[in-house]
């Protein structure tokens, strides 16, 4: 018995297509990551320029759009060193295990709902689970062993406190993304990526949902590794964090490449989760704009776009200092993300169970007040921190003021045997 297929794919939709089928869409994910990694650097150094009131690349071919490909030939024609004291085999895996989770976590990405690929009807998405969002996060976490291993294996303090950095700030910045995506499960009733798609017929996420959204933005840039949360590489206090051992070869275009695929991965997952996947800006009364290849161009112009803010937020804002990086995962996103759960809860339970309207309501209530009482009672302790410290330079600085000055700057004592250095002796009388 033959099922039709439904123009929105659902998990039964997967693993029916022919082996052909599967690779001509493995590599058509693969060549449009590669061609995105060639572009996006080329991008993103021209939108900078363009910020900064400077041309960019503007050489190496049209515009400079072959300077992305001048790059990649010469990292990859340069000699491959290895520092002498490096573990040269974990050294040499680090950079693939950065690249390959995030090739993998892409696949779960859907581009368009059910197509006519070379005579096959199948959906434009390379695979899609039960968990395929949980899967996303998995590989996210996999992906960070390359940054601990490149650090750890070459020997170097710098390289190690960027990797060891780097595992810190992935372990909060995960948890608080893997908790803004409990919302939208909670309203999508499943972790399926194009079932997900499927649930922002109406509405997408990211108004129904706004602080998860917001909560998602900020740990996407910690997540990936981009400015303000560079931490690991710092070049700032750590010459290049974990990646100071890497010369500009091979391994060192991995390590980008790596970079720039967790970016790829990032903004995609914000377009499939809150911002309607490849649904169109506009009424779905219009239905031309569901049907062949048009769904690829709205998720492209949502992911150029999202792909841009990451961008615009690099040309803006200086990279914070790390403790206020982990202050922000653990102090302020965790919390929040946790008691927006609970309200979100509180409403889905009302609108699944009408009977329940008035028991929702109080537990809302109830996590609105206790969120502000615990808000303000850490908004508390902290001014009265800041008062303490406040009182204490003020301490400070008035017994420094109560020492001698000579200009409006304190002097010691000109009393002491040792003022400048110099040891003062008794000369014996009777001597020359």
């Amino acid at each position: 018995m033959i099922h039709p297929l439904a123009a929105d794919p659902t998990l039964a939709d997967f693993g029916k297509d022919p082996v052909w089928i599967t690779i001509i869409k493995a590599v058509l994910l693969f060549l449009f990551l590669m061609l995105g990694i060639l572009f996006g650097v080329w991008y993103e150094r021209k939108l900078i320029s363009r910020m900064q009131h400077r041309y960019g690349p503007n050489r190496a071919g049209k515009f400079g759009l072959l300077q992305s490909v001048a790059d990649g030939l010469k990292m990859g024609l340069k000699e491959d060193i290895f520092p002498r004291t490096v573990d040269r085999v974990l050294y040499l895996l680090a950079p693939v295990i950065m690249v390959v989770p995030a090739f993998l976590a892409f696949s779960i990405i859907p581009f368009a709902p059910m197509v006519n690929l070379f005579g096959v009807r199948t959906p434009l998405q390379l695979v899609d689970l039960p968990v395929a969002v949980l899967f996303m996060l998995a590989m996210g976490a996999v992906s960070v062993y390359g940054v601990v291993l490149a650090g750890w294996s070459s020997r170097s303090p710098y390289a190690l406190l960027g990797g060891l950095r780097s595992a810190a700030q992935v372990v909060s910045y995960e948890i608080a993304m893997g908790l803004s995506f409990v919302a939208v499960f909670l309203f999508a009733g499943t972790l399926s990526t194009s079932e997900i798609v499927k649930a922002q017929a109406d509405t997408w996420y990211v108004f129904l949902l706004l602080p998860s959204f917001l909560i998602y933005v900020i740990c996407m840039f910690g997540e990936a590794a981009r400015i303000p949360f560079d931490l690991p590489e710092g070049e700032g206090e750590l010459v290049g964090g974990f990646q100071t051992e890497y010369s500009s070869s091979l391994k060192f275009a991995l390590i980008m490449m790596g970079e720039y695929l967790h970016t790829f991965t990032a903004s995609g997952i914000a377009v499939t989760l809150f911002l309607g996947g490849w649904r169109p800006p506009f009424p779905a009364s219009w239905e031309w704009a569901f049907t062949g290849y048009w769904p690829v161009l709205w998720f492209f112009i949502k992911f150029a776009l999202t792909f841009s803010f990451i961008i615009w937020v690099r040309a803006s804002l200086p990279r914070v200092r790390y403790d206020q990086l982990m202050s922000l995962g653990w102090k302020v996103l965790i919390p929040v993300n946790l008691a927006w759960i609970l309200l979100v809860a509180a409403v889905r339970n009302v609108v699944v169970n009408p009977e329940n309207k008035v028991l929702g309501i109080v537990v809302g209530v109830i996590i609105v007040v206790g969120a502000l009482a615990i808000w303000m009672r850490f908004d508390t302790v902290n001014q009265r921190r800041k008062e303490d410290r406040k009182a204490q330079v003020e301490a400070e600085f008035e017994e420094l003021s109560n020492e001698p000055t000579a200009g409006g700057f304190p002097v010691p004592p000109l009393d002491l045997p040792h003022y400048h250095g110099v040891q003062h002796k008794e000369i014996p009388s009777g001597t020359n």
